[in-house]
């Protein structure tokens, strides 16, 4: 199936969502990668305001080279996500409703996003500067001392992702392996 979502992706709009479907985002969503997550963890276990809300929220793992004069963002393309698993059930059980990158993630995490009726998105490796395209806005709102990897609000307009696992566990690569195995295809 096909969805156009209007973010922040509430557990509602996130339910119907199917290992395998097309999604097209449009609004608000947020950048992190492993060091952002880090402090991120941090700063929830001090006690201390964190830089965006989690709840219903989804976080690009990104990590956007510098922009060229004039434009709004670099080359925006996916990291790998299991860099992110050490935190990301901590996040899914504070709110975190979404994620997208790219590769696998562990065994508890997906447990995490059944429990938090989250969505994991992959979004296509090697193509961060298409992706850019549907980046309208983007501001750094904490951690600017990290560059790259700085925390960044991003206002998107069509940006196409896949669901790879969705709330109920379902993956995408595990039903693509199966179906290429059933398919009779040999390893040589």
């Amino acid at each position: 199936m096909e969805y156009h979502i209007e973010l922040p992706l509430t557990r509602e709009k996130a339910a119907p969502l199917l290992a395998g479907d097309r999604v097209y985002l449009n609004g608000i969503m947020y950048t992190a990668r492993d060091a952002a997550h880090q402090r991120i963890v941090s700063l929830i276990d001090k006690g201390e305001p964190l830089p965006f809300p989690l709840e219903d929220s989804l976080i690009y793992y990104v990590g956007p080279t510098p922009a060229a004069p004039g434009a709004i963002i670099g080359s925006a393309g996916p990291t790998t996500s299991y860099r992110m698993d050490a935190y990301a059930p901590r996040l899914l059980g504070l709110g975190l409703r979404g994620m997208i990158g790219k590769g696998k993630r562990s065994a508890e995490v997906i447990r995490a996003m059944g429990q938090a009726g989250a969505v994991y998105f992959g979004a296509i490796g090697g193509a961060g500067a298409l992706l850019a395209e549907c980046i309208t806005e983007a501001e750094v709102i904490a951690f600017e001392d990290l560059g790259t990897e700085a925390v960044r609000r991003l206002r998107v307009k069509d940006f196409p992702v896949v669901v790879v696992i969705d709330s109920g566990g379902n993956n995408l690569y595990e039903q693509g392996r199966r179906a290429y195995l059933q398919a009779g295809i040999r390893r040589l």
